[in-house]
């Protein structure tokens, strides 16, 4: 893969890392169908979130800073929002942590293992639950963003 740091591949498993749907992506022309500009920058962002999954901006700076040696931190940030703004990457709220981006796509919930931090996908159905909150709380829901925490298999079993 195009110059990703070490240190960052041993701590993700590319294998269960890696979205199927994704297979044939081509980023330029996705981010222009979003009115984005297609940078160097932005590609190697969109290439990352669909590699490896669920990052953080600093995580995409550690990542991206040996291809690119005149990247900041804030180009990443500046970038992120951008494309969270074209809804190109989605943020996902972790609780008690700084939030991860991903690739948008439809909609979904996340597992997060409480021991190592990693953070998994997990297709499940949330339109009975917003209809459900929406008609106790009359409250018009525009967003929702469940994330359940436990322990993976790895974690689990290492206990």
């Amino acid at each position: 893969m195009c110059g990703f740091s070490p240190h960052f591949l041993s701590r993700y498993n590319k294998k269960e890392c890696y979205n199927p749907d994704m297979e044939t992506y081509n980023y330029i022309e996705k981010l222009r169908e979003h009115r984005l500009k297609a940078t160097p920058q932005r590609t190697a962002i969109a290439e990352a979130l669909d590699t490896y999954g669920h990052l953080s901006v600093e995580e995409l700076y550690e990542l991206l800073k040996r291809r690119f040696h005149s990247l900041s931190l804030a180009t990443i940030y500046k970038n992120i929002n951008i494309m969270k703004e074209n809804e190109f990457v989605a943020e996902v709220k972790l609780p008690e942590q700084k939030s991860v981006f991903e690739l948008k796509k439809e909609a979904h919930s996340h597992l997060q293992c409480r021991s190592c931090n990693r953070v998994w996908d997990l297709m499940l159905d949330l339109d009975d639950i917003i209809a459900q909150a929406s008609k106790k709380s009359a409250f018009a829901i525009e967003e929702a963003n469940l994330v359940f925490s436990g322990l993976c298999d790895r974690c689990k079993n290492a206990q």
